[in-house]
């Protein structure tokens, strides 16, 4: 599988990266472990997650995700140079210091603790922190670096203005730069990257990693109607997009459906990772029936037209 150049960082990451938001959550351990393993085994290299995965549920406390991978990757199945992992820090709601200085390293450490691992390939401030400097932030990002725990940074829900001002503030204080962004981005919500911010990020080679693929899984054609999500796990926010859009987007990934014999989430996931200035979607999976999407995703080539009809359906 051709791998793809995450912009200057240096790393080179599967056409796919697996959101690990599930581990610990709706996915068990070994069904992480199994999920991982056939990522793995289809040629795929690249891991997201998150310190705050799933503090969201009763009873956890954050890190949940990153403890399911550090026990799978203490198996040793997969030698931890063919692994990329990418974690964050700085989440609101994981802890009020948010992109301080002091408390990106206590949280490294925790992360690096949890993972099993003596190094991370790819560190995100999770969302912007205006309480904090940019170089207070990028400085403890340089420690890191320097300290050999962090291989390349990047940043998470920037807006256009936020990454540009990062950019300068790097430059002005000779600090290192977030060599990577990851938007929300999929059929459905393409305002929050298209414009100014993929622009920014295609001219000075910002490598793009997307998340919400599947929309909350909206993108997957399971769910045409409200009461389809009933009951699921993140099913709240699927009225949001069944809608003249909505259906609009599920007409057209139908169409495209047809003429490739391939799954909607195969095709939502593909033209993701097509757009311009992204890098590679993020996608996640709790079964191994979805994770084929995923890997057929990897491989499916789009044709101009089909490409043509989903963009003017979103």
């Amino acid at each position: 599988m051709a791998l793809r150049t995450l912009g200057r960082t240096g790393l080179s990451i599967s056409p796919v990266v697996f959101g690990g938001n599930v581990f610990g959550w709706t996915a068990d351990e070994k069904t992480s472990f199994d999920l991982l393993d056939r990522f793995f085994e289809a040629g795929f290299n690249t891991i997201d997650t998150a310190d705050v995965y799933s503090k969201w549920v009763d009873g956890h406390s954050g890190g949940e995700s990153e403890t399911v991978i550090g026990k799978w990757l203490k198996r040793g199945t997969v030698a931890r140079d063919k692994a990329v992992i990418v974690t964050k820090v700085g989440h609101p709601n994981m802890d009020d210091r948010k992109l301080k200085a002091a408390w990106i390293a206590e949280a490294v450490d925790r992360s690096l603790s949890r993972l099993q691992t003596d190094y991370i390939d790819l560190y995100l401030s999770h969302f912007p922190d205006d309480s904090t400097p940019h170089e207070e932030t990028l400085g403890a990002f340089q420690k890191l670096k320097d300290a050999g725990k962090v291989r390349s940074i990047g940043c998470s829900n920037f807006s256009a203005e936020q990454l540009k001002a990062s950019l300068e503030a790097a430059e002005k204080n000779g600090l290192p730069r977030y060599d990577v962004l990851q938007p929300e981005y999929n059929l459905y919500t393409r305002e929050k990257f298209e414009g100014a911010l993929a622009d920014l990020c295609i001219a000075e080679d910002i490598g793009v990693i997307s998340y919400y693929a599947l929309a909350a899984g909206f993108l997957t054609g399971k769910y045409r109607k409200p009461e389809d999500a009933e009951g699921k796990a993140r099913g709240y926010r699927i009225p949001d997009y069944i809608n003249d859009k909505g259906l609009k987007i599920l007409s057209a990934l139908d169409q495209v459906s047809a003429e490739t014999g391939a799954s909607l989430a195969a095709i939502a996931i593909a033209w993701a990772g097509k757009r311009p200035g992204i890098t590679a979607p993020i996608a996640s999976a709790t079964s191994l029936n979805q994770l084929d999407a995923i890997i057929a995703a990897g491989k499916l080539e789009l044709s101009d037209a089909q490409m043509k009809l989903l963009n003017e359906a979103g």
